[in-house]
C-alpha cells in the first residue's frame, strides 16, 4: 500500500514568485489498485508522481510503502521497486542502442553491474517471446537501434521494459499524450493487459477523460493541489465522461475562466 501524509509543496519559496502547490495532501492506494487521474494543468498531477519517484522532495510530510518510510530514500533506490513510462517515448529508451541492448538494460535492473558483458545473449529468445506480445513486429528487430522506431513503438518497448523486472508500482505519467489516436488507443490496451497480468498498483495521470473513466478501478480528480473528487468500485463504473467534463466546466467557471 501506498501513503502520503500530510504532503507540503513549494515552489519558489522566499521569493515573491513563491507559490504552495501541496497544503497538507493525502493519498492512499491499496495494493493492486488502478488509480486514473485527471485534472487541469498545475493541479499537482506530475508533481504528485515526482514526489513518489523520488524526482522531487516534498518539504513536508511522509511517504510510506506497506507502512515503511521512504521519504527520505534516493530515487534511484525507489525505482527499484517502481516502474516508470513518461510522456515522451524518448525518454523510456535509449536511442543509440539496440532493441537488444535496451531489453538488457531493463532486465539488469537493480542489479549489480560489473565489468562483464551488458547483454546476456541467452536471453535473446525470453525477450523475443515478450516483443512478440506486443504485436509490432519488434522481435525481428533485435539488433535495430530504437531511435529508428516510431513513438508507439518505442512507448511500447517502455511499458514493457518498465515492467520485466518485478515492481510494486507502475507510474503512467500521460503516457498516451504525444501518440496519434490509433497508436495511443494499442497503448492503453497493452497497458490495461500487463496492469492485470501482473497483477500491479498503477497510477496513471491523463488528460484523456475516456481512458480515465474506462480504464482502471478508481479516479481521482486533483484541483489546486487537492483532490476534490475520488470514486471507486460502483461510483466509478457508474460515472460518465461528460459528468467529469461538466466537473471541469464548473472549476473553469470558479477560477473566473
Amino acid at each position: 500500500m501506498l501513503e502520503l501524509q500530510h504532503i507540503h509543496k513549494y515552489y519558489n519559496p522566499g521569493t515573491i514568485n513563491e507559490m504552495c502547490l501541496f497544503d497538507d495532501f493525502g493519498l492512499t492506494v491499496k495494493d493492486g489498485q488502478f488509480v486514473s487521474v485527471v485534472g487541469s494543468n498545475g493541479s499537482g498531477k506530475t508533481s504528485m508522481l515526482n514526489i513518489i519517484c523520488g524526482s522531487i522532495s516534498p518539504d513536508g510530510g511522509s511517504i510510506l510503502i506497506d507502512g515503511h518510510d521512504i521519504t527520505r530514500e534516493k530515487e534511484y533506490k525507489r525505482l527499484r521497486r517502481i516502474g516508470r513510462v513518461y510522456q515522451n517515448p524518448a525518454m523510456g529508451t535509449c536511442p543509440n542502442m539496440t532493441i537488444l541492448e535496451n531489453m538488457s538494460m531493463a532486465d539488469n535492473k537493480g542489479k549489480f553491474f560489473g565489468l562483464g558483458r551488458g547483454t546476456n545473449r541467452s536471453r535473446i529468445d525470453s525477450y523475443k517471446e515478450q516483443l512478440r506480445q506486443l504485436n509490432l513486429g519488434l522481435e525481428d528487430k533485435m539488433e535495430v537501434k530504437v531511435g529508428s522506431l516510431s513513438g508507439g513503438q518505442r512507448q511500447a518497448m517502455s511499458l514493457l521494459m518498465s515492467t520485466m523486472t518485478p515492481i510494486d508500482f507502475l507510474i503512467l505519467d500521460e503516457h498516451t499524450a504525444a501518440l496519434d489516436p490509433k497508436t495511443a488507443e494499442l497503448i492503453m490496451e497493452l497497458t490495461d493487459k500487463v496492469v492485470r497480468e501482473k497483477k500491479l498498483t498503477t497510477i496513471m495521470v491523463t488528460h484523456n477523460l475516456r481512458y480515465a473513466v474506462e480504464y482502471g478501478d478508481r479516479l481521482v480528480m486533483m484541483h489546486q493541489g487537492q483532490s476534490i473528487l475520488d470514486l471507486e468500485g460502483e461510483e466509478k463504473a457508474n460515472m460518465k465522461v461528460q459528468e467529469i467534463l461538466d466537473k471541469f466546466n464548473e472549476i473553469s467557471i470558479e477560477c473566473g475562466n
